[in-house]
């Protein structure tokens, strides 16, 4: 979503902290290009004023410009800034009120309303352990009713039965009704939309909200509509009286304008974000993470939390048990690439680690993508359980079976046998007790402060994050940030061929990438 915002503010920046000292011309130039580059990418011509006005203010100051890093100073204000235009502090779902909490969704038809209602009754139900009601209000677009239904079946949560002829706040009344009688801690009301705001849909809004009580209301807007999604929220705020917003499809392409505009404009913080088409992507909006990757630092806290929930936490033990002596076999690769997968791709994984967005359109250049890892487990699974344990059992006509069977060539299998040769060579040496144990530090020893031993390889080894206290997490943020993981351009300090590295490595490079994360084949190298 924010790729080309990211891009552009990154480079601007980084051409400030190149310098070793700032004028305040410097720094009047390097605002209207930053001014310039939210306009791209669609945020509201008031907001970005607004926050130019402010970054200046403090900018352009006798300490700034007198300090020893000066062009750091501008980008900690401009990030600063970014966190207070996106609304400070996260706001999540407020379920504090007498049960049933009365939570009524509203917004424009296709902005993804439905779906998002089922989403969130599947994180409070699978989360925070609430017993959810979902009731469907729209009476007017075919088989509304009947979609939320299946939805709840599918995530097995209760769905007020469906009874035809009845008007949209006789539903309300009745949901209501049923959540208390069913002892529901929350129930979730999704409304009728409408391809545009008129005032028959705002007078039902108004009526549902008054027969109905709800607790919260929450704006669901299509984050790809732009500046739209801005005047949509302004209007609904206005006439029904919203107390949050959902922003779906930020997993798309657009510019990412409407999310950065809609907090300062409306006043009502963003609560949660749709990632995904599955039901599981579905988070909480963080301003300051957000801001963290919009420029360039990463999000080391979301990543954990997400390793938590997709990695399995006895795999994990045994794999940890596995490194330890050294064992890494291609039953395991295909584990780690699976978890990967689930983790989002090289590329979600990439956007959150520091300095390594750049990454993603190298590897784009290349040819390589999430497709690669559908490649590689369809070789594996083509393979006999025996091959899967001992490579050096494939010879030529095996190859040329496995091939057949997996859609590939010979050339992918021989890539795929070295890349994995070589991780088990890493993996012994990971096992080894030299040095306080290579696992340790390769992650710079930030994993084992916070007992997260094992992060290393992406999942296998890791522990159960479960249990993690969320101010661990937060730790681990400032633990990274303090040994430079969490700079603009800084990287991962020792990476071979990217900027920074993962130190502790004594110059080796971790197989795939020439100096990258394990499962891709090597880079080409510059000629």
């Amino acid at each position: 979503m924010f790729e080309n915002l990211q891009d552009r503010l990154g480079s601007i920046l980084n051409g400030l902290t190149g310098r070793g000292a700032l004028s305040e011309a410097d720094v009047s130039a390097a605002l209207r290009e930053v001014r310039r580059a939210l306009l791209e990418a669609d945020v509201a011509l008031d907001v970005v004023r607004s926050f130019t006005d402010r970054v200046r203010e403090k900018a352009v100051g006798a300490e700034i410009l007198k300090s020893i890093k000066p062009g750091q100073m501008v980008v900690k204000i401009v990030h600063d800034e970014l966190i207070e235009m996106l609304g400070g502090e996260g706001v999540g779902i407020d379920l504090h009120a007498a049960a049933p909490v009365v939570v009524m969704m509203v917004g424009l038809q296709g902005s993804g309303k439905t779906t998002t209602t089922a989403k969130i009754a599947h994180r409070l139900s699978t989360r925070e352990k609430k017993k959810v009601l979902m009731a469907s209000l729209d009476t007017r677009r075919p088989a509304a009713q009947e979609q939320l239904r299946q939805l709840g079946a599918q995530a097995n949560i209760d769905t007020l039965p469906i009874i035809s002829g009845q008007s949209p706040t006789d539903i309300a009344t009745r949901a209501v009704q049923a959540a208390k009688l069913g002892g529901h801690d929350v129930v979730i009301l999704d409304t009728a939309g409408r391809t545009h705001i008129d005032e028959p849909l705002m007078v039902e809004m108004a009526d549902i909200k008054k027969r109905s009580n709800p607790h919260e209301i929450l704006l669901v807007a299509d984050s790809l509509t732009g500046q739209d999604a801005v005047n949509l929220a302004r209007s609904f705020d206005e006439r029904v009286g919203i107390t949050g917003l959902v922003l779906t499809r930020m997993d798309g392409d657009g510019r990412g304008g409407a999310a950065l505009s809609m907090r300062a404009v409306t006043g009502k913080p963003i609560k949660l974000i749709g990632i995904g088409e599955k039901m599981s992507e579905l988070e909480e909006f963080h301003p300051r993470r957000i801001a963290d990757r919009i420029l360039g630092m990463g999000d080391i806290v979301s990543l954990v939390e997400r390793a938590a929930e997709n990695i399995d936490a006895e795999k994990a033990a045994a794999m940890a048990a596995k490194m330890a002596k050294g064992k890494f076999d291609l039953d395991d690769l295909a584990d780690q690439l699976r978890q990967m997968q689930k983790m989002g791709g090289m590329g979600g994984i990439m956007g959150m680690m520091p300095g390594m967005a750049g990454m993603k359109d190298k590897m784009a250049a290349a040819g390589l993508d999430d497709r690669l890892f559908g490649r590689q487990i369809a070789i594996i699974q083509s393979m006999t359980r025996a091959e899967r344990a001992n490579p050096d059992l494939l010879k030529h006509s095996r190859k040329k079976r496995i091939a057949a069977g997996s859609g590939t060539d010979a050339a992918a299998i021989n890539k795929l046998l070295k890349m994995h040769r070589q991780m088990a060579d890493m993996m012994k040496m990971m096992g080894g007790k030299g040095k306080g144990g290579m696992m340790k530090q390769m992650m710079g020893g930030l994993a084992g402060k916070m007992g997260l031993g094992g992060m290393g390889g992406m999942g296998g080894g890791m522990p159960d994050l479960s249990n993690i206290d969320p101010r661990q997490l937060e730790a681990l943020q400032k633990q990274a940030e303090a040994a430079g993981l969490g700079k603009p351009g800084g990287g991962m300090p020792g990476l071979g061929g990217l900027p920074g590295g993962l130190s502790g490595l004594g110059g080796a490079k971790l197989p795939g990438l020439g100096g990258g994360f394990p499962g891709l084949p090597g880079l080409p190298k510059k000629k």
